[in-house]
Formats: structure tokens, C-alpha cells, sequence
């Protein structure tokens, strides 16, 4: 892990371009080090000026006679790779770029920044930007930012690859009741990423949870792997803008067909353990729940309100998010009534009435929060006539003093919350406006609980019983005989070295041949016209099933030769495929489309002719899968149901589908040219399965 302590944390601060000239970046940089309390040593860079601010200036860093921990630079593009070396030769090993004009703009400011990554790559220097809006770290406290508030002392880490974007959330934080421990604009990146950044806020004990928003996602052969360490310490929560390679150049197959073009980092983050959020609202919403509340042990949601209509509203939000309403037991419940009036509910949600005082929320929150079943707590609050926000929020918090579960506060209302909503948010209980988003909250929570649980042992790499070497030389004769696409007889043997159950199937070249390839095989058969130029083979009358003899078989053969030539006059036909015609089964897919940045996806869920119309379908990455990621995918499509046995039928063979998942994902990590594979369908029996179509694409 890199060491940044001296980033954020630094004994004294060079700022290159250090300006007395108002609404200069490089006098806003040096007003917020001086206003927002540095206790460091700051030394102001400018050829042209004896002081800046009252601090004697110096013409360059090479002149400032002590040890330089961090350089903050402001100065125009064509001047910052000069002020660059001279900082590697000084031996300073953290620089913040703030200064714009380089890769963004395109053309020469390309050039800049590859000959910045050169020279940061050179000096050793850690270095967040160029075109960067700064840091600020409220601990320190350093805000060597131009933004012109710095943030609320707090524990949450923000990264953001847009400076306006953290300039808006650093200005709306100062009334939302989030505090931040650092705030980190990225820019583009040219030296150290969003995975570096995070790998060191993982560790930092004075962040608890880091929310960021990402344009791209930086290159880690291992992601999934290095991301699993990161969120087994505290939550990370990212909005991702843009979307994935995935999906957008090969749709030829039904697996590449499924996947969606934003798809790739929906998988990797979940199977990392990072919380995807689609909204700011939601970004910032969630991080204040991590940031105050302790985790939930469990799923088990109690509510207290004084409006009926808010309970339900919250109830129909928790069946949605899937979180499970207590039940109190009969005990419990006459605890209740001994506060509640008697036209009040001692059901769950528990209805206080309109006309709750503070004394009767504290009552009933003592018993909520010592019952067993409770796993967490929501408070709803609404602004009647005798609602108390100021006294209840203090009741809330006497009640939390003796208890470690979740609290989260809904006041529904503004101004008469204010006070309330800062003094609970202050003592560690998030508020918020509206049911809906505290229950979306408290999912969040309890999904991120369970990762903490999860068992990441690899369930591919050591999948046994596989021929590589059989693979290699399949592949080496297709791509020597240019071809990018594999036949069926080539793909089943590749099936075939990988323990992929699958149907039969051998080329022919001649009628003689495949009459006597069918007789080999037991009839019936089926034959279909061998060619990867031919893609919709039944069409055209190249597929003939329900062969039963050897001399229909060589009749047959040069049938679907004619039929190809009509419909093809310029394509000649590898041959004729030959394969042993299976009994149906439950029909299943199993796939894999190539993301450029997360490698390979694999896909399963219901097979055959309507499988791209009834899509149900669920992704993981193969790199990393785990035997509970696999049973998740599983069970995550609708078929899966039909597999356990529907209205009486016998069940299938749920294990044989799961290796052939596993198969599969070994089979692609193992060879990074296959593009696009597709298994479609597979029949599956009570005992075993059998492939009937196999579709190998090679990049």
C-alpha cells in the first residue's frame, strides 16, 4: 500500500504559484492553509514576489532551505513539468496539481501529460491530479483545495473525479449533518488512482466509510480480489457514471445479446462488496447511515411512528427491499399498551398517535430496542400540533445510550426539524426526510453486514480432469486455417477436454462418411451444415433431425449440401456435422461474453429458441468466483425453480448445471482469446446433462 500520511497530513506545504492577486487559485489555496487552521510550515512559490500573504516567497522550490513534504501546483500547463523535476529534485514526495490544460483538452496536452507520468514515474513522486480542484483533510487540519469552504470534520472519505461536483457537496455538507475526515478531487488521474486512494482510506483510522464518484474505473488484472480487501474493512459506496465496454461490439451470440452495456461493473462491483448507487442523493444518503449508525446483526426491522400513514408507507418500502418486519410477541405487545392509548397500534409498525409526547416515544423505544428479534429500528416523527422534534430527539438518544442496533430518524418536515435533525445527527443517528430512503438506508446496511460474512474461496482454479493442450491445438488449427469462429465437431471436442457434458458430434466430408459416422453413433442423429459463415443454419434447411439410418444419413448429407449452395452460392460449406440426437431435458444456457476491463462474464439461466425474449439470465465474473457466487446465480433466475422440480415433476441435476458453470468459467480464464462462448441449450436430466449447441468465438 502506498504510504500518504505526508499527502494529507504534511509538516509543511510548498504552493507553486502562490499569488497576493485576489481570486487567483494560487491566493485561494494559500487563504484556505492559512484560514482553515495549518499549523505546518507553508512556503508560497513566485519568481516575482519577496512575500505572499505575509510569508516570505521564494522563486523556487530548489531555494527553500528545509524539507518540503507536499507541493500544491496552480500554475499554467506549459510550466508544470519544469516545476515538476525541480520538485523530484528536491525530494519531494507528494504534489497535488490543481492546474488544468492537459490531457482533457487533447492534442498538446496529451503530450504534457505523458511526459508528467514520465517524470512522476522518474522522482518517485505520489502525485493526485493535474486538473484537480485539491484535497482537504479535516483532521489535520490542511485544506489545500480552491475550494472556498472547507468541510465539516467528520469520518467520511469522498473521492470525486469531478471538482465541481466535490465543490457543490463540500458547500451543500455544511447544512446536511455529514462530516467529512478528507475530501479528494482525482483529476485525471495521471499518477495516483482511485485504487491507490482507496487501498490507503481502508486503512485510515479516521475515516469509517468512503463514497465516491467515478467517471472510469482504473486498470487491476485482479479487481474483484483487491476491492474484496478493501470492503471487508469499511463500506465504500460508489456512483459510477458511464458505462462498460461490455456487450457493445459482439452481440452474435444470446449471451452477448443479454449483457447490457453497463452490466460489467454492476457484477464486479457486487461480487467486490462495493455498494453501487445510481443518485448523489443516494450516495450521500447511504454514507450518512454508515457514518453514524452501527451495523444491523440482522434484517429484523421494528418501526415507530405517530402517523399510521407513515407506517405503511415504510412497511410497502421494507417488502420491496426485502427486509422483514418483527413480529412482537403477546408479551411485548402489553408492554406496549401500558403507553399507548388504546386507539393507537401495538402491531408493528407501532402507531404512538398524533399526539406523542417525548416520554411516550422513550417508553416504547426501550422496549423495541431490548427485544431479541430487533435487528434494527426506525423512528418516524411527523410535525403535528403535539409533536415534541426537539424533546423527542433527545428522548431518541437516551435511548440509544444502552443499546448498539441501527437508529435511523425520519422528520417528515423542514424548519421545525432543524434543530432536532442537527442534534441527532450529531450524537450518531442519521435523519432523514422521507421513509422510503431510510428503509433504503437500512437495506444497504444490512446487505453490506452480510458481505462481511461472505466465504471468497475460489471455486475455479482448481477445477480438475482438463486438457489444455487438447484446447491449444484445436484453437491453433482454426485460427491457421483463418477462421475466428470454431465449428461444432471443434467446439464439442473443446467441451469435451473441459468435462463439459455435451452431445456427440464429428464432421463429415462426404456422404459415405456420414452414414457411417451416424451408425457409429446409434441412431437417431441429426445433421447440420458445417460452416461459421452459415449463422442461421435451420433456415435454410441445414439442419435435418430424426436421422434413423445409415442410408438416410447419406441421403441427408447431400441434401444440406444443395440447400447451402442455394442459399450460399459463394460460401463453400466446411462439410457436414453429424451428432447424436438427445432426449429433451430441462433446457438451460451457459455463457460468456469478454469485457475488455473485467474479463470474462459468465452467464446462465433459461435456455432455448426464447431465451432473448424471456431474458432470465444472471451474470458473475469468472475471475475470482466463489462456490456461493455460483449458488447465487443460480438461484437468482427463474428457472432455477423449474430445476428443483415444478408442480410435480422430478427434480434435475442442479450439480451437473453448477460444474458446467465452473467448467465453463475455467475454460475462459484459461484462454483469453475465446471472445464469446455460448452454450445453448443444454439439456438437462434428473442424472446428468447433455450440450447440444456449443458456440466457440475467438478474438
Amino acid at each position: 500500500m502506498t504510504n500518504l500520511d505526508k499527502m494529507f497530513k504534511p509538516d509543511s506545504v510548498a504552493v507553486i504559484g502562490a499569488s497576493n492577486q485576489e481570486g487567483k487559485i494560487g491566493y485561494i489555496v494559500m487563504d484556505n492553509l492559512i484560514s482553515d487552521g495549518y499549523k505546518g510550515k507553508i512556503f508560497p512559490i513566485n519568481p516575482k514576489s519577496d512575500e505572499i500573504l505575509g510569508i516570505k516567497a521564494y522563486k523556487s522550490v530548489l531555494d527553500i532551505p528545509e524539507k518540503v513534504d507536499l507541493a500544491v501546483v496552480s500554475i499554467p500547463s506549459v510550466f508544470v513539468n519544469q516545476a515538476v523535476k525541480e520538485c523530484g529534485e528536491k525530494g519531494i514526495e507528494n504534489m497535488v496539481i490543481i492546474t488544468a490544460g492537459f490531457k482533457e483538452i487533447g492534442g498538446k496536452g496529451i503530450e504534457l501529460e505523458d511526459e508528467l507520468k514520465s517524470l512522476v514515474k522518474e522522482y518517485g513522486i505520489r502525485l493526485i491530479g493535474p486538473n484537480s480542484l485539491g484535497t482537504t483533510d479535516s483532521h489535520t487540519p490542511l485544506n489545500s483545495s480552491f475550494s472556498q469552504i472547507m468541510p465539516p470534520k467528520g469520518n467520511v472519505a469522498f473521492l470525486s473525479q469531478s471538482g465541481a461536483m466535490m465543490v457543490a457537496i463540500i458547500d451543500w455538507s455544511v447544512t446536511s449533518g455529514i462530516g467529512f475526515s478528507k475530501a479528494i478531487s482525482l483529476g485525471n488521474k495521471a499518477g495516483l488512482t482511485e485504487i491507490e486512494l482507496m487501498e490507503y482510506l481502508a486503512d485510515d483510522p479516521e475515516t469509517s466509510v468512503v463514497i465516491s464518484y467515478l467517471e472510469s474505473i482504473s486498470e487491476d488484472p485482479d479487481f474483484v480480489n483487491s476491492m474484496r480487501k478493501l470492503a471487508a474493512k469499511k463500506p465504500f459506496i460508489i456512483l459510477k457514471s458511464g458505462s462498460s465496454s461490455a456487450g457493445a461490439e459482439a452481440a452474435s451470440s444470446h449471451t452477448g445479446a443479454l449483457a447490457g452495456s453497463d452490466l460489467a461493473f454492476d457484477t464486479a462491483f457486487d461480487q467486490s462488496g462495493l455498494i453501487r448507487v445510481e443518485t448523489m442523493a443516494e450516495l450521500f444518503d447511504i454514507g450518512l447511515g454508515f457514518s453514524k449508525a452501527p451495523l444491523p446483526k440482522g434484517d429484523r426491522v421494528a418501526i415507530v411512528t405517530n402517523a399510521g400513514g407513515g407506517g405503511v408507507v415504510t412497511v410497502d418500502a421494507m417488502e420491496k427491499a426485502g427486509l422483514t418486519l418483527v413480529d412482537f410477541d403477546e408479551e411485548t405487545k402489553n408492554k406496549f399498551k401500558e403507553s399507548i392509548p388504546e386507539e393507537g397500534s401495538v402491531n408493528n409498525p407501532i402507531d404512538v398517535l398524533g399526539d406523542a409526547p417525548a416520554t411516550r416515544y422513550e417508553e416504547i423505544l426501550d422496549i423495541v430496542l431490548e427485544h431479541n428479534e430487533v435487528d434494527s429500528l426506525i423512528v418516524m416523527i411527523c410535525p403535528t400540533a403535539s409533536a415534541q422534534p426537539d424533546k423527542t430527539a433527545e428522548a431518541i438518544l437516551k435511548a440509544k445510550e444502552n443499546s448498539d442496533k441501527p437508529i435511523l430518524v425520519v422528520n417528515m418536515g423542514g424548519p421545525s426539524f432543524e434543530t432536532a435533525n442537527k442534534t441527532l445527527n450529531d450524537n450518531g443517528v442519521p435523519t432523514y426526510i422521507f421513509p422510503e430512503t431510510a428503509v433504503h438506508v437500512l437495506k444497504s446496511m444490512t446487505d453490506y453486514a452480510k458481505i462481511l460474512d461472505r466465504d471468497y474461496k475460489d471455486c475455479v482454479s482448481n477445477v480438475a480432469n482438463t486438457d489444455k493442450a487438447k484446447v491449444e491445438s484445436i484453437f491453433k488449427k482454426v485460427k491457421d486455417s483463418g477462421r475466428d469462429a470454431l465449428l461444432g465437431s471443434e467446439a464439442y471436442e473443446v467441451a469435451e477436454a473441459y468435462g463439459i457434458s455435451a452431445a456427440p458430434i464429428k464432421l463429415a466430408t462426404t456422404p459415405e462418411e456420414a452414414g457411417k459416422l451416424a451408425e457409429e453413433m446409434e441412431f437417431p442423429v441429426v445433421l447440420k451444415i458445417a460452416s461459421d459463415k452459415i449463422l442461421h443454419k435451420s433456415d435454410i434447411g441445414g439442419v435435418k433431425v430424426g436421422i434413423e439410418t445409415k442410408e438416410d444419413a447419406e441421403s441427408t448429407y447431400n441434401e444440406i449440401i444443395e440447400n447451402a449452395k442455394k442459399a450460399h452460392p459463394d460460401i463453400v460449406p466446411d462439410g457436414v456435422e453429424v451428432q447424436k440426437m438427445m432426449p429433451t431435458g430441462q433446457e438451460v444456457l451457459v455463457g460468456m461474453i469478454r469485457d475488455k476491463q473485467f474479463g470474462p462474464m459468465i452467464a446462465f439461466g433459461m435456455g432455448g429458441i426464447y431465451v432473448n425474449l424471456i431474458e432470465d439470465v444472471s451474470f458473475k465474473l469468472a475471475k475470482g468466483l466463489t462456490c456461493d457466487e455460483i449458488d447465487e446465480q443460480f438461484e437468482s433466475t427463474k428457472v432455477a425453480t423449474l430445476l428443483k422440480g415444478y408442480r410435480g415433476e422430478a427434480p434435475c441435476d442442479i450439480s451437473e448445471v453448477k460444474e458446467a458453470i465452473k467448467r465453463v468459467a475455467k475454460l475462459t480464464l484459461d484462454f483469453p482469446e475465446i471472445s464469446e462462448l455460448d452454450i445453448n441449450p443444454i439439456f438437462v436430466y434428473e442424472n446428468g446433462s447433455s450440450a447440444l449447441d456449443v458456440k466457440i468465438t475467438l478474438d
